[in-house]
């Protein structure tokens, strides 16, 4: 018997479990499709029903992957892609939503996000944003790799407020988020999607942190997802292409990790004492 999967709330109200599922890198092999969309229908099987995707993602290819993931049961997702920055002018960004939405094959993104900072005014791709939820095209819009000066700089614009995500890299290894940028959003009720929770692989290899996964009989992966699963308003997106993994993935929301536990974490993987630069990769 699996325990529940903690939920966020979104600021406009839907509650999304806290574990979802990536896409990066998806798609880029014909030969993967069919084990790339299993691992993802089996994600939804277990209830990590967010899954994360971009246009950028194989030009396209892991929206589509994502299409055949979700068909015939578009109600059990909850649907997340990103516009590029080289695309995020307003009428860039419509004509990038709809290329998405024909990729996915779906009348509407649950979560659209725009990917990172580029050249057009933020003022720009926000009223792209609002005028996609006015036509029903999106329920909502948030940003990606956004630091403090970046939130605080959207929030000045019309309707910048109305920002309902912010992804960034977070993991373990890398904390920096927890001394500004989580604090702020969780204060403002915008949650942090953390892309990259297990470092690209590299956590699975951490000596201290495969030591403390078997006092649990769990792997490194499933520790630091657990650990993520204990920082409110934080929601975790492991990518997987293989079904096997991503019901490990989901056996980390069974894992509870004690006060020890988490102060020697602390000691391993120390959290930030200064303001440090936003990583991204």
């Amino acid at each position: 018997m699996h325990d529940q999967i903690p939920t966020i709330n979104f600021p406009d109200g839907p509650k999304v479990a806290a574990l979802g599922q990536g896409t990066w890198r998806m798609g880029e092999s014909r030969a993967k499709a069919a084990e790339e969309i299993r691992s993802l229908q089996t994600g939804l099987d277990l209830g990590m029903t967010l899954i994360d995707t971009a246009e950028m993602y194989g030009d396209g290819a892991a929206e589509r992957i994502v299409g055949e993931a979700i068909k015939g049961r578009r109600e059990d997702a909850f649907v997340v892609s990103k516009v590029l920055p080289s695309n995020a002018s307003r009428s860039g960004t419509l004509a990038a939503c709809e290329r998405s939405l024909n990729n996915l094959g779906i009348d509407c993104i649950d979560l659209y996000l725009l990917h990172w900072r580029g050249g057009y005014p933020l003022a720009d791709t926000v009223a792209a944003f609002e005028e996609l939820k006015k036509t029903g095209k999106i329920r909502a819009w948030g940003v990606s790799n956004f630091d403090v000066e970046d939130m605080e700089e959207l929030e000045a614009v019309p309707d910048g407020r109305n920002v309902a995500a912010n992804q960034v890299l977070y993991n373990l290894a890398r904390r920096g988020i927890e001394y500004d940028l989580l604090p702020r959003c969780r204060d403002r009720g915008v949650p942090i999607m953390a892309y990259s929770p297990l470092d690209e692989g590299r956590l699975l290899h951490n000596a201290d942190l495969i030591h403390i996964a078997k006092a649990h009989q769990a792997t490194p992966a499933q520790v630091a997802l657990a650990f993520l699963k204990t920082r409110s308003g934080v929601i975790s997106i492991p990518k997987t292409g293989s079904a096997e993994r991503a019901r490990e993935n989901r056996d980390a929301m069974d894992i509870h990790l004690t006060e020890e536990n988490l102060a020697e974490l602390d000691r391993l993987f120390p959290p930030p004492r200064r303001k440090t630069r936003l990583e991204i990769i």
